[in-house]
């Protein structure tokens, strides 16, 4: 860090107090702490925001095998896409179900298209995009 500022916020008593039960639950030891991966987590969104930003996450998809042609449908559109896939995982969750979690990596307008060709292909049941910064310039 380059060095340390002291701001005052003014905050409704009751927003406080649940928040800080929020904050409490998932562990942080201290309000500023919080406030600071609030602030992060904003500027992550509007550094992926950006077209052509670098970005990296994942995509996760659940899905019945069971339908016709499905994983055959998802295993070509992951090749046609494969620069822009690092990784899969691919899990049964039961007999009919599965699970799959692609790592990705590119061009946030090009992570977004792969991710809405997968979740939209006939028969996913469930998908959902996390996208990331690579890091870069995040302090």
């Amino acid at each position: 860090m380059s060095g340390l500022s002291r701001i005052g916020v003014a905050i409704d008593s009751d927003l406080l107090k649940q928040f800080d039960k929020r904050i409490g639950r998932r562990g942080y030891t201290n309000r500023s702490e919080a406030f600071r991966d609030l602030i992060r987590d904003d500027l992550v969104e509007q550094t992926w925001e950006s077209p052509d930003a670098d970005v990296v996450g994942t995509i996760t998809l659940v899905y019945d095998h069971h339908v016709r042609l499905l994983s055959e449908k998802l295993n070509a559109i992951q090749h046609d896409h494969h620069h822009n896939i690092l990784s899969t995982l691919h899990v049964h969750l039961d007999h009919d179900n599965c699970l799959e979690v692609l790592v990705v990596r590119g061009k946030s307008a090009a992570v977004r298209k792969v991710a809405d060709v997968l979740v939209s292909t006939k028969g996913v049941k469930h998908g959902r995009l996390t996208i990331t910064t690579t890091g870069k310039g995040l302090k």
